[in-house]
């Protein structure tokens, strides 16, 4: 090798680490007709266009999915996003693929593998809410949602973890454990469903449902790079689905783009006789989701930015990116003028009725469906048959007596003058959407507690809220934009979602659940590099010689890393040190040895952002030296080199 010259070795095999809008293994313009088709990313349409086609039967997508599930749930990253797979998915599929051959497709959902948040009802496998006090229970039939999937022919693929009972947002429970974030699974993957999020995010089923009484939907879809919907109190029933709180639940679809949320949508809205809220469904015009997308919805549509939760100092970094997010809406034509909602705090005081209901719901819920080893949340307290996180939450919800029921009815009266007020607010102000952020912090470490909510303002009030994807933070963790409507104003959300996806396509599929090689996780990636950076021929030339291996799933990096040409008292530190781009400074990220040491080996344990540096080239291995403090040595690992 000539003066300044770098050698990367194993690129051959690092072209399929290369972040790529398009899913990773599947067709695109150009491939041959014949190539594999790789379930990751994949949306419905192209689904159901590769069922059409013959390319796929149903039952290979549920054999891909399991594959999926099999490398990456308990192994690899372990993200312990799902609880139970359905034993007859096969079965299921089986059937769907003789209905397409006889010529009968039941629509776009036909054969299509989805996920299901485990406190859906279905008659042919249990549904716990995530609680070992429940952790054989099988409801007598379907909740409504339920079967309107299998009426539509999707094929129920698994139940996903969830916070126990739905009452908290971090994902943990005693009968699912932590589920954890595939863009860093040190990370929480909000909740309560976070088992959603995270298997939709990797690829683990073509999209999954959630339900949502103050966030759960959103936030799982903000941190997951998600689309999801908290649609107007009544759009869809709730019947079948665990209670936390009947005033304030709701139920829906997670899902990678808007095109897939409004044909799942599509596919479980309407009025339901065992749920009084849809009644307000029955005198309405039907909503076609997928027929309603428009790419030009923002083009003259008036954005409220809520500035009260787009701060500065801590919310920085993800003020930054919706502020971004609003700017790329207004180059779409809207109109964005910051807002503040008179009285926001006081309107939103003593309007929640968790608290009010959990423990009574839960009680009729269970004695209702019967066959269940509890009947209320005061046995599974006593039992202890609930995650100790759960203990405090759970123990003062069941002791604390008769409800007040004139607290009651003065918390339910102001949940109408907090959604009157709102929809007031708009009208003056002549707004089509208030938008702030879904969460106005990264995602919490797991063990530390999450702050930066603000999914009261939709579910206290009763109206639609949609979380879009935004983009991504400099922790390289995802966030999204929440928009909120007036009543029944979710169809026109959904295509605000979905013209603000085609401006910025922000999605991004996580590193750490790559596709699948012949059905199982890729081996750990190798490659290496070496060289002098131009110091050849010189007096005291240093030589950096580095070699790699990278475990995507574990998000680990293998180093072992050699000098040649300098005496071991002159060497000041090794480094992998950031070349500086954006938001991200030019710095040390990782010192691998110090002062005389000339050479090092271990392995780091890589966070989103690391990983995000890595994979796009803007990391060097760099030695530092007594007669070269500023650096004798660069090297850029790139992977794509």
């Amino acid at each position: 090798m000539g003066p300044g010259s770098v050698r990367v070795v194993g690129a051959l095999a690092l072209g399929w680490l290369a972040v790529s809008p398009a899913p990773l293994g599947a067709q695109t313009p150009g491939d041959d007709a014949a190539a594999p088709f790789d379930v990751v990313e994949a949306s419905i349409p192209e689904l159901q266009a590769a069922l059409e086609s013959g390319r796929v039967t149903s039952v290979d997508l549920v054999d891909a999915y399991l594959a999926r599930i099999a490398a990456y749930d308990r192994a690899g990253p372990m993200l312990n996003a799902i609880v139970r797979v359905h034993p007859g998915a096969r079965a299921q599929a089986q059937r769907l693929d003789r209905e397409r051959a006889e010529g009968r497709v039941r629509g776009p959902l036909h054969g299509i593998p989805i996920l299901l948040k485990d406190n859906y009802a279905t008659f042919d496998m249990p549904t716990t809410g995530s609680t070992l006090a429940l952790a054989g229970w099988v409801p007598p039939d379907d909740a409504f949602q339920v079967r309107k999937l299998r009426e539509a022919g999707a094929v129920i693929l698994a139940k996903t973890n969830m916070h126990e009972l739905a009452a908290g947002i971090t994902s943990i429970s005693s009968l699912g454990g932590q589920t954890r974030n595939p863009y860093d699974p040190a990370r929480n993957p909000g909740g309560s469903s976070g088992g959603t999020g995270a298997a939709v995010a990797a690829s683990f089923g073509a999209v999954g449902w959630g339900s949502d009484t103050c966030g759960s939907i959103r936030i799982p879809s903000s941190v997951h790079n998600l689309v999801g919907l908290r649609p107007t109190k009544g759009l869809s029933s709730i019947d079948g689905i665990i209670p936390l709180s009947h005033t304030q639940d709701t139920g829906g679809p997670l899902a990678r783009s808007a095109v897939d949320l409004a044909i799942a949508l599509d596919a479980t809205i309407g009025p339901d006789a065992a749920d009084p809220a849809t009644e307000a469904m029955r005198d309405r015009e039907p909503i076609g989701f997928r027929a309603s997308l428009d790419a030009g919805a923002l083009d003259g549509a008036r954005i409220g930015a809520l500035t009260e939760w787009l701060a500065e100092g801590a919310d920085a970094p993800v003020t930054d990116v919706v502020r971004a997010a609003l700017d790329a809406m207004a180059a779409a034509g809207a109109e964005i003028v910051d807002v503040e909602i008179p009285d926001q705090d006081s309107l939103l005081a003593r309007t929640s009725v968790i608290g009010l209901e959990f423990a009574l719901d839960l009680a009729d819920y269970l004695v209702a469906a019967g066959g269940a080893a509890v009947a209320s949340l005061g046995e599974i307290v006593t039992l202890g048959l609930h995650h100790e996180q759960l203990d405090g939450t759970f123990r003062r919800r069941s002791e604390a007596g008769p409800r007040d029921e004139a607290e009651y009815a003065e918390a339910l009266e102001r949940q109408g003058a907090l959604r009157e007020a709102i929809v007031a607010f708009m009208d003056e102000e002549r707004l089509d959407a208030i938008a702030y952020p879904t969460l106005r912090r990264d995602p919490a470490l797991i063990g530390s507690p999450p702050v930066g909510g603000t999914c009261q303002l939709a579910a206290h009030s009763g109206l639609p809220a949609i979380s879009a994807s935004a983009g991504f933070t400099r922790a390289g963790m995802p966030t999204g934009v929440e928009l909120m409507g007036r009543p029944f104003d979710d169809a026109r959300l959904v295509s605000f979602a979905y013209a603000l996806e085609r401006a910025i396509q922000p999605r991004r599929a996580p590193h750490r659940t790559p596709a699948l090689v012949d059905g199982r996780a890729r081996a750990p990636l190798r490659f290496s590099v070496a060289g002098d950076d131009g110091w050849a021929g010189r007096p005291a030339a240093p030589r950096l010689d580095g070699s790699f291996s990278l475990d995507l799933p574990r998000g680990t990096l293998h180093y072992v890393i050699s000098t040649a040409g300098i005496g071991v008292a002159d060497v000041h530190a090794i480094v992998l040190q950031r070349r500086g781009s954006g938001t991200r400074p030019n710095a040390v990220v990782r010192r691998l040895s110090g002062p005389g040491l000339a050479s090092a080996e271990g392995t780091l344990a890589l966070n989103a952002a690391d990983l995000d540096d890595l994979l796009a080239g803007r990391i060097e291995l760099a030695l530092y030296t007594a007669d070269r403090p500023l650096g004798a040595v660069r090297l850029p690992l790139s992977p794509e080199s």
